[in-house]
């Protein structure tokens, strides 16, 4: 039997305070109830899902390089860490696996310095705007990019 191909989905800093942090721009749902729908979301198109959220960069960088051995497709809201982070950039350079970078809210509706992101030219997709409703059109995606990686591959 195949083993399920597995997604890793990293959520930045602050994400750990949905549901009370800002819900005009985050909405009201709690991490905790993201990522039950993205794991229920990737059973339904026959994937595993990895839910990780970190306030810390290093964590992060750590968690990806651990995907390099272990994913086969990366979910990525850097969150602040978006507009900041070459390092967390330069972890995701090292996957030859897809990525997809994810926001809740549409970052040019935001503050200017929103509008730029450090992991948009390495990612192979984006969603921004949709809420959490984003997740889940990534993990959707995402099933279709590994299984196209996965027949040509063959």
């Amino acid at each position: 039997m195949n083993k399920k191909p597995t997604i890793l989905v990293i959520h930045g800093p602050n994400l750990n305070m949905l549901g009370r942090r800002e819900p005009t721009w985050y909405g009201s749902a709690t991490l905790e109830e993201i990522d039950a729908e993205i794991k229920e979301a990737a059973q339904e198109v026959g994937m595993t899902a990895e839910t990780f959220q970190s306030n810390y960069e290093g964590a992060i960088i750590e968690k990806i390089h651990q995907a390099m051995e272990t994913c086969d497709g990366v979910i990525i809201n850097p969150a602040a860490y978006t507009h900041t982070s070459v390092a967390i950039r330069d972890a995701l350079l090292m996957l030859d696996i897809p990525i997809i970078e994810v926001h809740l809210s549409n970052i040019y509706q935001r503050e200017t310095f929103r509008h730029r992101s450090f992991v948009s030219d390495v990612a192979t997709a984006r969603v921004a705007g949709f809420g959490k409703e984003g997740y889940m059109m990534a993990v959707r995606a995402l099933s279709h990019m590994v299984a196209k990686k996965a027949n040509v591959e063959r």
